[in-house]
């Protein structure tokens, strides 16, 4: 331990001397706490001493030398690492995962996880030619992704505080050589974490350091995940993520997705300097990431506490009875008092009309019933059934407010009215005011 923390001295006064970082962040009176320790992991991991964290490199290792040290250091327990060799032409190089556990408090779902990922790697040098001559250049990245391995470091200190708060256990990892073939998530996902069935989501930070930018969650247009991104626009917090359905950046996230785990992605977007040599640390707007870290942070207890978010995409087709069309299939879709979105149906009828059953009040039981339902040829709603149900009372009160709709517009396939099959995602809350529990429903 101290000849790594020597090195990490000596790497950073070589790194200041040499001029490739800036002043010694201590310098900046006016900095926070949190941006104090921003700049301090980013002015590391983006040092010159690191040449740019290439796969399989000494950069990379120290990368995640770093990692470990200062996860240990925030009071997370640190899980062995998942070493694992890669290819590069004809030689096998060895890169690692990262890995940091805190444990939820909730025994009846602290062996379920949420993972908080960041890549460690980047392009690491080359050779040009300047003025006749062979020249050395560094990718820094500092912004990609130095910037998501500071965030995910201080998001790290900011759990451990809180983790008498987070209901499901989160898993930090740092991915090993991610940038060109995702091999730390495949690794991690298909060979090394036993439990993945037991991942409820996935949360990755790449590049959130040019807040000037923009600040952008991109989810996969998973309605749960966007959910917490809307409902979070009525929190004062210092800065709000813009959904985009499209994609900044391919990342870790994609692993996840392929296992049909829901998966968002936080990012500043698109910067002028990405993989290039001047990706460095004064390119980095830390205020910004201080704002940005408090928006994440929200998420993530929302995520630990809340009702486990649903990967859509791979069920409801399964599911569609013969002569039943899905709602994505269908030329013109059903309408709702003349809207095709399904939030008007929610917000208009569903929440308009939700009971909160007494026994389930009393009991203070939550969460979210899913039902679908078909509309028929006339704009009926039948076929009502619960497909994922969370109290007898609280799936009996969802059919009961589903099945009492008045009439669609029905669904139309090449010129003919069809049946369609559609689903309601019915979420039961509790809020606590004034040293009581109300009653709050509402489309999410």
């Amino acid at each position: 331990m101290r000849k790594f923390a020597a090195a990490i001295a000596a790497a950073l006064l070589a790194a200041f001397s040499a001029g490739a970082q800036f002043a010694n962040p201590l310098l900046a009176l006016e900095d926070s706490e949190t941006v104090h320790s921003l700049k301090e992991h980013v002015s590391m991991l983006s040092s010159a001493q690191m040449e740019g964290r290439a796969p399989g490199s000494e950069g990379e290792r120290m990368a995640a030398d770093y990692l470990e040290q200062k996860l240990r250091e925030y009071g997370i327990d640190v899980l062995p690492a998942q070493t694992f060799g890669i290819l590069e032409g004809a030689d096998t190089l060895t890169s690692r995962n990262v890995l940091g556990f805190l444990q939820g408090w909730d025994k009846s779902l602290n062996d379920r996880y949420i993972v908080i990922g960041a890549r460690m790697d980047n392009l690491g040098t080359d050779t040009y030619m300047l003025d006749g001559e062979p020249a050395r250049r560094i990718y820094y990245g500092a912004n990609g992704n130095a910037s998501g391995m500071a965030m995910l470091l201080e998001l790290a200190a900011k759990l451990s505080y809180s983790r008498n708060l987070l209901r499901r256990s989160v898993l930090l990892v740092g991915f090993g050589s991610s940038t060109k073939t995702l091999a730390g998530s495949w690794y991690f996902l298909d060979r090394a974490f036993s439990d993945v069935g037991n991942i409820d989501a996935m949360i990755n930070l790449d590049m959130v350091g040019t807040g000037e930018n923009g600040f952008y969650a991109y989810t996969s247009s998973n309605e749960d995940l966007s959910s917490i991104v809307k409902t979070l626009q009525g929190e004062l917090l210092p800065v709000q993520a813009q959904l985009t359905g499209i994609e900044p950046y391919s990342g870790d996230h994609r692993a996840f997705y392929a296992k049909e785990i829901p998966s968002v992605l936080f990012t500043t977007g698109r910067y002028p300097e990405h993989d290039t040599g001047r990706d460095s640390w004064d390119i980095l707007d830390y205020d910004a990431m201080e704002r940005e870290l408090e928006y994440i942070y929200s998420y993530t207890q929302r995520l630990c506490n809340g009702p486990r978010p649903l990967f859509r995409n791979a069920s409801v087709k399964e599911d569609v009875p013969v002569g039943v069309y899905a709602f994505g299939d269908v030329d013109f879709k059903p309408m709702f008092l003349n809207s095709p979105d399904p939030a008007t149906f929610m917000e208009k009828w569903v929440y308009q009309y939700l009971k909160y059953p007494k026994y389930a009040a009393d009991n203070g039981i939550q969460g979210r019933v899913l039902v679908s339902f078909v509309i028929d040829e006339k704009g009926n709603v039948t076929e009502v059934k619960v497909i994922r149900g969370i109290h007898t009372s609280l799936d009996d009160e969802a059919v009961r407010v589903v099945s009492a709709s008045p009439r669609w517009r029905p669904g139309r396939m090449a010129g003919k009215k069809v049946k369609v099959l559609m689903t309601a995602a019915v979420d039961f809350r509790l809020e606590k005011t004034k040293g009581k529990f109300g009653i709050n429903g509402k489309a999410l």
